[in-house]
């Protein structure tokens, strides 16, 4: 396995991100979770358009599963956050990002 050594030395071959860790208002949390889905959908709207950039004769035809399956998300996590806030609760969100080095 390749291993990656960070400025200080280290060699490494995980990380892990703790993104969100907290208790928030129905609002703050539809806030985070609505800005983490649209950066997600848009990266694969962009990648897909990379793949048909300058290429005419494309016919454009491309699996968009992953942004349909995102936008679902969307939609669901929309209720839900609007039945929290309507019920006045609070909510505890966590969220970590593993990444391994992989061959």
């Amino acid at each position: 396995m390749e291993v990656l050594e960070t400025k200080n030395g280290v060699i490494k071959t995980v990380q892990e991100i703790n993104l969100i860790d907290g208790k928030f208002s129905a609002s703050e949390a539809a806030d985070i979770i609505d800005d983490v889905l649209k950066v997600k959908i848009n990266f694969h709207k962009l990648q897909r358009l990379s793949i048909t950039e300058g290429n005419v004769e494309d016919a454009c035809e491309y699996d968009s599963g992953r942004i349909d399956e995102l936008l679902a998300e969307q939609i669901i996590a929309k209720n839900f956050f609007a039945q929290a806030r309507l019920k006045g609760k609070k909510l505890k969100m966590s969220s970590t990002i593993h990444i391994s080095v992989e061959d």
